[in-house]
């Protein structure tokens, strides 16, 4: 499984950038390359380290102990760990991803199973998605046993006529049956297409597509859930079988 978000999510990022006037001048010089500074932190052996941005990548700075030169890349230990990317992960990548999430689980979808479930997932769908299709029968257990329950974001992408259908939809009177009608039939009870869309629901399906170009996903379905240890997971495509047993087990 994909544990480390797209480059994308760090643009949502929730950090604090340091104030230049705290900064050594190698670091400050750093800063004027390009590299948004976002905290300092203790690295081993006593040394100084600064963890940043650039080019929406995170990156790490190691000050040597004269203050006077700064060292760009990765520290490893003696056991060959790289100590770096921990910090990149904890500071950028895992804050990213539970601000993204917050903006997933305020979107508004179609919400299937019970919000007792022991893991929440949310799914980019296109109506005509067999991907999507095949993943909707395989979580029905799950969203029944209560181990999972879903919420659908539409999306139009496969085909030309996606979006209308997405719309009509979500423009019924109950779209969680017309989602359910449609996608327990294979695709084959469609909806009636409706003349000109809503306001409200074009800006949800608009919504909708907007978040899943911001997780870089090129495909549907595109899923996402908050593990245990609350760190964004995102499968893209079909899940195998280990995937589905993390997602059920929200690992």
């Amino acid at each position: 499984m994909n544990k480390i978000l797209t480059l994308l999510i760090l643009l949502i990022s929730a950090t604090t950038q340091a104030q230049t006037p705290d900064l050594p001048e190698p670091v400050k010089q750093m800063q004027k390359q390009g590299i948004e500074i976002i905290k300092p932190f203790s690295a081993p052996g006593g040394v100084e380290g600064w963890v940043g941005k650039y080019q929406d990548m995170g990156v790490t700075l190691y000050l040597t102990p004269d203050k006077k030169h700064v060292i760009s890349g990765y520290m490893y230990d003696a056991e060959g760990n790289n100590l770096s990317e921990k910090i990149i992960n904890d500071e950028i990548y895992i804050p990213a991803g539970r601000e993204m999430w917050k903006q997933l689980t305020a979107a508004p979808g179609i919400a299937e199973g019970s919000p007792d479930a022991k893991c929440q997932v949310v799914v980019f769908a296109d109506p005509f998605c067999p991907y999507c299709n095949k993943f909707w029968h395989q979580a029905q257990p799950f969203i029944k046993d209560k181990s999972i329950n879903t919420k659908t974001l539409l999306v139009g992408v496969i085909r030309p006529d996606s979006a209308q259908y997405a719309a009509a939809i979500l423009s019924a009177k109950d779209p969680a049956k017309v989602w359910y009608d449609l996608e327990s039939s294979d695709g084959k009870t469609k909806p009636a297409l409706q003349g000109d869309t809503p306001p409200a629901v074009f800006k949800q399906i608009q919504h909708s597509q907007q978040l899943m170009e911001k997780l870089g996903a090129s495909g549907t379905p595109a899923i996402y859930y908050l593990n245990k240890a609350q760190v964004l997971q995102q499968i893209i495509g079909m899940p195998d079988a280990e995937q589905m047993a993390d997602l059920v087990a929200c690992k």
